[in-house]
């Protein structure tokens, strides 16, 4: 699509105007202020995790999140990714913003061979689907 660009990047390199964008975007859709967005971001989001950004004409349109965790079994340390969010601006959901925001996401989680998962609400899981993941009980 012309005039879009898709950036990958880590917290640590994120800008606070990029930060704030990200949290502008996300309160359109879980209304729970931009003042509390950012309060959760600085709390929940570590300088490791990978934000995937899509702009059209220079604006932010849409946003994924993978959050780099670990988890200990048997005394041995696994890293993980968890995507934790996919967001698109409504005006722009047409585009097919939110497919090229996951087909990011899948190339990143396999550039980097870590096991990942997805928890998202039942009415988005085949949309999800489409992109290899699978179903737990």
């Amino acid at each position: 699509m012309n005039g879009l660009l898709l950036k990958s990047i880590f917290t640590q390199k994120l800008k606070k105007n990029e930060i704030l964008n990200i949290c502008k975007l996300k309160d359109t859709q879980w209304k729970y202020g931009v003042k509390s967005q950012l309060k959760w971001f600085s709390k929940n989001i570590q300088e490791h995790d990978i934000h995937n950004l899509a702009y059209f004409k220079k604006k932010l349109v849409g946003y994924g999140l993978l959050r780099k965790r670990n988890f200990f079994l048997k005394k041995k340390r696994y890293t993980y990714l968890y995507y934790d969010t996919l967001i698109v601006s409504k005006k722009y959901r047409k585009l097919n913003i939110g497919n090229q925001i996951s087909n990011l996401t899948i190339k990143t989680i396999k550039k980097l061979k870590l096991h990942s998962i997805l928890i998202c609400q039942k009415k988005i899981v085949s949309f999800h689907k489409k992109f290899n993941w699978k179903v737990m009980n």
